[in-house]
């Protein structure tokens, strides 16, 4: 009975044996299947990237230097090409009848409002060129217009310090820089940031950049705005909506004043970014006017400065943003540009906004976000005239944004709006929105 016992008790074991070893094995053949897939997923990646200029297939998927994904993707790149893009499409629906109850007269539309293309090359570590070409409406034969949105080249002369020059965004406030749609909540940016800071704003210069520790900073110097408008760079200059017209592009500017801005950000708390910057020149361009008095030399000093602050982090997305502008010889500015009552040019203009949003998917399994937010705004373009002028009431106006932005994937935001629009003149039309927006 023994021998018996003991025979089954050795037969047991060898199957336990059997079973173990071949579970190992089986587990050894898995892992190295596994190490081989990633291997040959690793190979195809490398010949992709031979094939294609090597980075244009990094992944836009973290800013830097202040630009967004798409646009810092050329920083991540090895030596060689980087391709990158964005693109969106708004939808408008407006109301029937004003704050007043008159007809509006507005008409809904829908708008192939930008295709954007990024095309940068790393020559080396230290240089490197970067430019985005945007298309706009569309169409440039209906409407729509190409344009050089930033064409420049960096060079790195330590971590910590760099060279700049040629066409560069104007870094000021939360948007001008970082305006890829699905990286800000808002189905339109917000006003202030189109009238006072005006994005999307660019001119030629140079300047540095870089960061030390937590704080980055850039300092440009470029050529001024043009006040007056009607020049070589076709701006058609400031006016009682804001100094957007005053914005040269790159095109042909009016050199004769020049312009300075410096901007640093605090960057040392995880998903925090508090900052400010300053902008001062001259947007008269040396032109003389002829006034009641005589003949005098239009300045048109411009200063510009805003304070900021965003905060992405456990699903909070929140930020505020609070800018002026003030513009000395405003009445002469009138003059020059024929303008006169309401139409005055402000001496001082004010915006700010705040903003909140949270994603309610956050702590579900998913990848996807589901974020509904809301955006407060006040802005004044004519806070303050120069005496004998009068200021439009139109221009004093209250938005509040109330809507959802759904990204199923980081690269690609579908947002919906309403926006209450009131003005102190009653004229305000409130509209409905929708926005598809993609970068890569």
């Amino acid at each position: 009975m023994r021998l018996i016992r003991w025979r089954r008790a050795g037969v047991a074991l060898a199957v336990t044996a059997w079973s173990t070893s071949g579970l190992m094995a089986q587990e050894r053949d898995t892992t190295e299947i596994a190490r081989l897939k990633a291997q040959i997923e690793a190979i195809t990646r490398e010949i992709e990237e031979l094939k294609l200029g090597r980075e244009v297939v990094a992944r836009a998927d973290t800013g830097a230097f202040g630009l967004g994904p798409a646009a810092s993707k050329v920083y991540r790149a090895r030596e060689g090409v980087s391709l990158g893009g964005y693109g969106e499409v708004l939808y408008e629906h407006f109301r029937e009848v004003r704050e007043d109850n008159q007809r509006s007269g507005r008409t809904d539309q829908l708008d192939a409002l930008r295709l954007i293309a990024y095309l940068g090359y790393k020559f080396n570590d230290k240089f490197l060129f970067n430019s985005e070409i945007e298309f706009e409406h569309g169409s440039t034969g209906r409407g729509g217009e190409a344009s050089v949105e930033f064409a420049y080249l960096d060079y790195r002369l330590s971590p910590h310090l760099g060279l700049r020059g040629g066409v560069l965004l104007v870094a000021m406030g939360l948007i001008n820089e970082l305006h890829e749609p699905p990286t800000f909540l808002g189905t339109t940016r917000p006003l202030t940031e189109q009238v006072i800071v005006p994005s999307t704003w660019r001119e030629s210069g140079l300047g540095v950049f870089g960061d030390l520790g937590d704080l980055a900073y850039r300092v440009y110097l470029v050529n001024g705005l043009d006040a007056v408008g009607g020049g070589s760079s076709a701006a058609s200059g400031f006016s009682a909506g804001g100094i957007r017209g005053g914005r040269q592009n790159g095109s042909r500017a009016l050199a004769e004043e020049l312009a300075g801005v410096a901007r640093v950000d605090y960057t040392g708390v995880l998903g925090l970014t508090v900052g400010g910057s300053a902008y001062l020149g001259n947007s008269g361009q040396n032109r003389t006017v002829t006034t009641v008095g005589g003949p005098i030399d239009l300045g048109a000093r411009t200063l510009i400065w805003e304070g900021h602050l965003a905060y992405q982090r456990r699903g909070l997305d929140l930020r505020g943003l609070f800018a002026t502008a003030t513009v000395d010889q405003a009445a002469a500015l009138n003059a020059a540009r024929a303008l006169s009552g309401a139409a005055s040019v402000g001496e001082r203009l004010i915006g700010w906004y705040g903003q909140a949003g949270y994603d309610l998917l956050r702590s579900t399994r998913t990848g996807h976000q589901l974020v509904p937010y809301v955006r407060y705004e006040r802005v004044n373009t004519q806070d303050r005239v120069p005496s004998g002028f009068a200021a439009n009431p139109a221009n004093d106006r209250r938005i509040v944004s109330l809507g959802a932005a759904w990204r199923p994937i980081g690269n690609i935001a579908v947002k919906v709006d309403y926006q209450l629009q009131h003005n102190e003149a009653r004229t305000g039309v409130d509209q409905l929105n929708a926005n598809l927006s993609y970068l890569f």
